[in-house]
């Protein structure tokens, strides 16, 4: 573990070059590892204090998070119709001076190491991680836990698109579980979208996505407002007792996303509905990703 204290100046350097709403990089710092709970701060100062933390924190890989929260602002340039290409060479540049002034350096693919430790090359078999051709992960639940927790990062090239192109969004439960489904396509030959589960309590629900051939179901919920956030956990319940009895489902997947971080517990939530439920009329084994 990389358990590096993180200079101020690192910390304000980065904390200049991030772009996005409060409730997004709230929501990239807690995926990328950052410790809980974030600070109670303005937009201005919270991200660099929060960065800050990560690296007082004995049980936080602070270079790991640093690289993680730098991989698209540093990597990614930014759509010149929206923001000024020049301004976001100025804190790249930035970013690069305060790292090496503190003995740290940036490489491309979202790794910050101590100058003079090269990144690791691993062998052939496992060249995946960094090599520009896709290999297959070896496991699909290491395929479909990378699927899931990479949404926000697929999205962004779809949504920041060159000069004249037209920027799709993702503003419904529809429009990401397409993009799911899309980049679950090239890996899974039998996808089954929309199949309807066995009656429970009189009504049956029609499933996001059913893979046969590993008996498992994917199930995406859209966060749509603070209401719907309050009934997110009553959905999950409602549809575990489905799938349950689906004779094609040993496992459900269920992905929440929640651009505007709107869930209240989301930890308290996961904790709550994972796990393995059986009941007289079959068992499932539950697993919850908040994005």
């Amino acid at each position: 573990m990389s358990n590096i204290r993180l200079p101020r100046a690192v910390c304000a350097a980065v904390n200049d070059i991030l772009q996005g709403s409060h409730a997004s990089l709230e929501a990239l710092f807690v995926s990328c590892g950052a410790p809980l709970p974030p600070p109670q701060l303005s937009h201005s100062t919270k991200w660099k204090e929060w960065l800050y933390r990560a690296g007082m924190d004995p049980d936080v890989d602070s270079l790991g998070v640093l690289g993680a929260i730098l991989e698209e602002s540093m990597d990614v340039a930014p759509n010149p119709e929206i923001a000024s290409l020049d301004e976001w060479r100025k804190k790249r540049d930035r970013v690069v001076r305060a790292l090496e002034e503190n003995g740290l350096r940036y490489y491309r693919g979202g790794r910050v190491l101590p100058t003079g430790q090269m990144p690791e090359i691993p062998a052939l078999s496992q060249s995946s991680k960094i090599s520009n051709i896709p290999t297959k992960p070896t496991e699909i639940g290491d395929l479909l836990e990378r699927s899931i927790k990479g949404l926000r990062r697929a999205m962004h090239p779809l949504a920041h698109r060159r000069k004249g192109a037209q920027a799709l969004s993702f503003a419904t439960e529809y429009d990401v579980q397409d993009l799911l489904h899309a980049l679950l396509r090239p890996w899974i030959a039998d996808i089954r979208p929309e199949e309807y589960t066995p009656s429970y309590a009189g009504t049956s629900t029609r499933m996001d996505f059913l893979l046969p051939q590993h008996k498992i179901v994917l199930e995406l919920k859209f966060v749509r407002d603070s209401q719907h956030a309050r009934k997110i956990g009553n959905e999950i319940i409602v549809d575990i007792e489905h799938y349950r009895r689906h004779p094609d489902c040993d496992e459900l997947w269920c992905a929440i996303f929640d651009p505007d971080h709107l869930l209240v517990n989301a930890q308290g939530l996961r904790s709550d509905l994972e796990g393995n439920r059986t009941s007289k009329d079959g068992k499932v084994t539950v697993r919850v990703f908040v994005v």
